[in-house]
């Protein structure tokens, strides 16, 4: 099967630790990310996402894998459907640029003309306009987890 990779990034008005810490905010999600019905984080490393795509719902389990305060984040999903991604967050001027990308394979007929028409790129980039509106407008993140991971070992802030 193909593998699609989806690349965007976009730089936001607001200090790194503020756009990083909203970021971990898992629950906040569906707020900007329009594939995202709900969120739930299970422990400092996994999450449950339920997701509607093209309408269809899918449920999956996804571990951080590795995550550093102010830099980046990577994970990769449990079960039959493979998805990894990293976004990544770097200085930029007096804001953040925050840089995502998504490994994934497309399976049905949908999916795969989604991805060869670049649907799911456009689709990252829109969901990181309306990250970068929603951190902007707000002014300040709605809160923050500082901790570590690192091969499966979290360290608390």
């Amino acid at each position: 099967m193909a593998t699609s990779i989806v690349t965007a990034e976009i730089d936001v008005d607001a200090p790194i630790r503020a756009v990083y810490d909203q970021w971990t905010q898992f629950a906040e999600f569906p707020r900007f990310m329009s594939a995202v019905d709900r969120i739930d984080q299970l422990d400092d490393q996994r999450t449950h996402w339920v997701v509607n795509i093209g309408g269809v719902e899918r449920e999956f389990d996804a571990t951080i894998t590795d995550q550093m305060p102010d830099d980046h984040i990577s994970w990769a999903s449990h079960g039959e459907k493979l998805h990894t991604g990293r976004v990544s967050f770097v200085p930029a001027g007096d804001g953040t640029r925050v840089s995502l990308e998504m490994t994934w394979v497309p399976e049905s007929f949908t999916e795969k003309t989604g991805a060869a028409l670049g649907i799911d790129e456009r689709a990252a980039k829109k969901d990181l306009e309306r990250f970068k509106e929603f951190i902007e407008e707000r002014g300040r993140e709605t809160g923050g987890w500082r901790g570590e991971i690192h091969g499966g070992a979290t360290r608390e802030a």
